[in-house]
C-alpha cells in the first residue's frame, strides 16, 4: 500500500515550479506518492514533472473532473465531444508523467444536478457507456486506467453510490476502466462505507481519503474502522491518497466549498493525516 497526497492541499493549478518544491517536500512529510490534478493541459511540462517525481522516489497518479462545457451525458453532442477530448488529453498527460491511473468523476460536470426519473437515469447510462468504452479503450492503449468516482448529492445527481459506479464499470467491461472511492463522499451518501468498499471489490484501484469536513483523516466523523476492515477484506493494496484543498486558492476553494482553514497549516493537515493512515492501514 502506498500513501499519497494531492497537490490541491497546497495549490491550484500546479506548475513546474510547484513540482520542484512539492516533490521533495511531500517525501519529508512522510508520503511515497503524489497526485497531480490535470486542470489546464498546459500547466505543466508533464515529462519533466514525471522525471522530478521519479527522482524523489514517488509514485504518481493524476486526477481530473468535468466542467460545465465538458459533460459525457449532456444533450449537446459538442459538449460531450469536448469532454472526450479533455479525458483523452488527460490520459496523454498521465502517460507522460508516468501515472497509470487517471481518476475522477468522468461522467457529468461536477456541480450539475437535476431531477431524474428512473427511466431518464437509465437513458443517461445508455448514453454514457459507449462514450466510456471509447475513452477506456484509449486509456488502456496508453497504459492508463480511468478510475470512476461517485460524488455526493450536492456535486452530482447522477452517480452517488459505489453500487452505481460498479454497474457502469461492469457495463464498460474494459481493462482501462476501474473504480475509486472517496471517504468524504461515502460518509455523506453510503449507509455503510465498509459495505461500499466491499461492493467495489476487485474493481477498486484507487482510494481518496479525507475527513467529514474535508480535513485531515482521523480528525472528524468518518468511520475509519469500517474503511480499514473493508480494505483488508478485499485485499486492497493500491494507493491511498489524501485529497483536500487549500482555502487560499479562491477558484478551487469555491469549487470544493472550502470556506475556512481545515487545519492550523496545510503541512499539518498532510503530515497528521498520513501518520493516522499509516497507523490505521499498515
Amino acid at each position: 500500500m502506498r500513501f499519497g497526497v494531492n497537490t490541491w492541499v497546497w495549490t491550484s493549478p500546479v506548475t513546474d515550479a510547484d513540482i520542484k518544491q512539492l516533490a521533495p517536500h511531500v517525501v519529508k512529510l512522510g508520503f511515497d506518492w503524489i497526485e497531480i490534478p490535470i486542470e489546464g493541459l498546459d500547466d505543466l511540462n508533464w515529462k519533466e514533472a514525471g522525471t522530478i517525481i521519479r527522482d524523489n522516489g514517488l509514485g504518481v497518479s493524476c486526477t481530473g473532473a468535468l466542467s460545465p462545457d465538458r459533460d459525457l451525458i449532456h444533450p449537446d453532442p459538442a459538449i460531450r465531444d469536448n469532454a472526450k477530448a479533455y479525458v483523452k488529453s488527460g490520459v496523454d498527460a498521465a502517460q507522460q508523467i508516468g501515472a497509470t491511473s487517471f481518476v475522477g468523476p468522468f461522467y457529468s460536470a461536477v456541480g450539475r444536478t437535476w431531477q431524474q426519473t428512473p427511466e431518464e437515469h437509465a437513458q443517461d447510462l445508455d448514453l454514457l457507456v459507449p462514450e466510456l468504452k471509447e475513452l477506456c479503450a484509449y486509456a488502456a492503449d496508453h497504459g492508463v486506467t480511468l478510475c470512476l468516482e461517485a460524488l455526493n448529492r450536492f456535486e452530482t445527481s447522477f452517480l452517488n453510490l459505489a453500487s452505481q459506479v460498479a454497474e457502469v464499470v461492469d457495463r464498460v467491461d474494459s481493462p482501462g476502466c476501474a473504480m475509486m472511492v472517496d471517504t468524504f463522499h461515502m460518509h455523506i451518501e453510503e449507509k455503510n462505507s465498509g459495505d461500499a468498499i466491499r461492493t467495489a471489490g476487485k474493481r477498486l484501484k484507487h482510494v481518496h481519503t479525507c475527513e467529514s469536513d474535508r480535513g485531515a483523516p482521523g480528525t472528524g466523523q468518518v468511520h475509519w474502522d469500517l474503511v480499514a476492515k473493508a480494505l483488508k477484506d478485499i485485499n486492497y493494496d493500491g494507493p491511498v491518497v489524501i485529497e483536500s484543498f487549500t482555502a487560499k486558492v479562491k477558484s478551487i476553494a469555491r469549487a470544493a466549498a472550502i470556506w475556512r482553514s481545515l487545519a492550523p497549516t496545510q503541512d499539518e493537515l498532510a503530515s497528521e493525516g498520513v501518520k493516522f493512515l499509516k497507523g490505521l492501514l499498515k
